[in-house]
């Protein structure tokens, strides 16, 4: 089926197919009406680019430097939970993917594959922290991403408590039997009654009963202390937040919300990441998630002065329709998408792209 694919996009329709209608509603699915959702990929659309013509564009170069790794591209695939309910090759058949691709692979605390397995394919690993009641649990997670060498902590700030994901709610939402934070001693095991329940989430149940809704500024300040790894915050929005982060030294920010599955209306990544690259004036790499669906939306986060982009969903919907080689697949035309839009613009390298003129439609 993989030779179906053309763009980035394709994934998400040939994946349909694949996935039972409550697997493909968690993944596809944010909170409330999703006006997020909608609101993230209008925003990116809205960005339209001035090309350059006449700048010798036979070799152009998308390589960049990404908190530790040296990537092919100015991308990162995003921390998403349970990937085993996509494909059995979950979170290593994607981390595969991304070190045959060059990009950094973020595992998520609620993988369905322990951060040790993940390791062994490879390639440059990110580690992201969800802040829970038990502490020793943290701190665990910490020492076990330093053992096997990850890169960076992304530690995500936008889930004191779970969004209200009504199409979990609707479907009585579980995990696929044999599916379970693996990471986790408990997993969500205790939330499996709820398979036959409609009007409740077992990943809501679970999420509710051991994150820690006290997060607060003075814990990122405690974590940080407890590492050497860099520390970036995924979840910033607002330029006093990004201001704050960059005061207390973390080593990126992303701008996000959470793919349209946290605050129903929150504002859209897109139009946020211009003031919060203003706020953090320098002081540290600024990266955009939610929203990015290909190559040209990738482009057009780092004309606006992103470092790079995480990547979300195309890369599970890839995971979906044919494993490690499904997901390699999406993100080879995600390359291919980027380089051709850097040569379409007449680009070179990021930082000619950074110095793009931009319009946005909503405003002419």
């Amino acid at each position: 089926m993989t030779d179906l694919l053309v763009s980035v996009v394709d994934a998400e329709r040939l994946a349909e197919a694949c996935l039972p209608a409550h697997v493909r509603d968690f993944v596809a699915g944010g909170s409330g009406e999703e006006l997020t959702i909608a609101a993230n990929l209008a925003a990116l659309a809205d960005v339209h680019l001035v090309p350059r013509v006449l700048t010798d564009v036979s070799a152009c170069d998308p390589t960049a430097t990404l908190v530790g790794c040296e990537a092919k591209l100015p991308v990162v695939v995003a921390p998403m939970a349970y990937q085993k309910m996509v494909h059995p090759d979950g979170e290593v058949g994607l981390a595969t993917a991304c070190a045959r691709a060059g990009i950094p692979y973020t595992a998520t605390m609620l993988s369905s594959t322990t951060i040790e397995e993940i390791a062994t394919a490879g390639g440059c690993l990110w580690s992201q922290i969800y802040w829970l009641r038990d502490r020793g649990v943290v701190i665990d997670m910490v020492r076990r991403s330093e053992a096997v060498g990850c890169r960076a902590l992304v530690l995500t700030v936008d889930v004191p408590v779970l969004g209200r994901r009504l199409r979990d709610l609707r479907n009585g939402f579980t995990l696929s039997d044999g599916v379970r934070a693996a990471n986790l001693a408990s997993g969500l095991d205790a939330g499996q009654d709820l398979s036959a329940a409609p009007g409740q989430s077992a990943v809501a149940v679970y999420t509710r009963a051991i994150f820690d809704p006290s997060l607060n500024w003075s814990d990122v300040a405690w974590l940080a202390e407890q590492t050497s790894l860099p520390l970036i915050l995924k979840g910033i929005l607002g330029p006093d937040d990004a201001r704050r982060a960059a005061e207390v030294g973390v080593a990126g920010v992303v701008v996000s919300n959470h793919g349209g599955r946290q605050l129903d209306g929150a504002v859209a990544s897109m139009t946020a990441l211009p003031w919060v690259i203003e706020a953090v004036a320098g002081r540290c790499p600024v990266l955009l998630d939610s929203g990015v669906r290909g190559g040209l939306d990738a482009l057009k986060a780092v004309a606006l002065g992103a470092a790079g982009v995480m990547l979300g969903r195309p890369a599970l919907w890839g995971l979906a329709i044919g494993g490690v080689d499904g997901a390699a697949r999406v993100l080879g035309l995600l390359d291919e998408e980027f380089r051709l839009a850097m040569a379409l613009t007449g680009c070179r390298d990021l930082d000619s792209v950074r110095t793009l003129q931009t319009v946005r439609r909503s405003s002419t």
